[in-house]
């Protein structure tokens, strides 16, 4: 700083975290000019200048072109500057919800990998499981010839009514009645599910008897019997629903037919 309280440009560029470059190109266009020049013609800026160029940085960054702050800057009023921030801010508080939902939904990606990394894929296992929010869907209708994908196609239509302001974009998952297990009838979803904290249902606490098989979407009939004569055979029976799940999909994994199943049977001791 000079004896005046002046900043050089290298110096100005360093406090207000830019570049020499850049304050040339506002000199050059007239956005932003220094205060004075010296006799030997170098550049001076005013500490209060600090402000003025972190705006202008910032409005850039929000998408403003530099012809579009020039002419704010031209004619300035609180008004007109309130008028633009309160744009701005809104633009950066509908961006901040997407990073949010974005966030979520990665995570919720991010823990459902975490959750099979070091699964043992052959074993079957008996483990108690905390309830977790979900969104779960009505009871599916498979009637006059309508498909699975008609139901899935159903439970989005119906999710976006009952909570319209969530990010549907997470993967769908199916649930079967504990009794439907029992009678050996795994042929259409009972209802779909995903997991999210803001859901109004849950998958409820209990014990679980696991499995995992590798396949494509619906090739899951090995995968049930195996669970059922394990549940039968070591002294369990099935006391809830069955959810089930794909943690390695077509989002991690490029074969449609290596997909990794997991199956989760409600169980209690008999």
């Amino acid at each position: 700083m000079t004896d005046n309280g002046m900043f050089s440009i290298s110096e100005f560029a360093r406090y207000s975290r830019t570049t020499r470059d850049t304050l040339l190109h506002y000199d050059r266009i007239g956005l932003l000019s220094p205060i004075s020049r010296g006799e030997n013609n170098y550049r001076y800026y005013s500490v209060n200048m600090l402000p003025v160029v972190n705006v202008i940085r910032t409005l850039q960054q929000l998408g403003m072109t530099l012809g579009e702050i020039k002419r704010l800057r031209n004619r300035r009023t609180p008004e007109l500057a309130d008028e633009v921030f309160r744009y701005q801010i809104g633009k950066i508080d509908k961006k901040i919800e997407e990073w949010i939902q974005a966030r979520k939904l990665l995570l919720t990606l991010q823990k459902t990998i975490h959750s099979v990394a070091h699964i043992e894929e052959s074993v079957i296992t008996i483990r108690f499981m905390p309830a977790e929010a979900i969104v779960l869907g009505d009871i599916n209708d498979f009637s006059r010839g309508r498909t699975v994908l008609d139901a899935l196609v159903d439970f989005y239509h119906a999710s976006s009514g009952k909570y319209p302001s969530m990010d549907l974009n997470y993967p769908v998952w199916a649930t079967y009645s504990g009794e439907r297990i029992k009678n050996g009838d795994w042929k259409n979803p009972e209802r779909y599910y995903f997991y999210n904290p803001e859901g109004y249902d849950r998958k409820p606490a209990s014990l679980y008897a696991i499995g995992y098989t590798r396949g494509g979407y619906g090739q899951t009939d090995e995968l049930y019997t195996r669970l059922t004569e394990y549940i039968n055979k070591n002294g369990f029976e099935i006391c809830g629903d069955a959810y089930e799940e794909y943690p390695l999909n077509e989002v991690c994994v490029t074969n449609n037919e290596n997909y990794l199943i997991r199956v989760m049977v409600a169980v209690k001791e008999k």
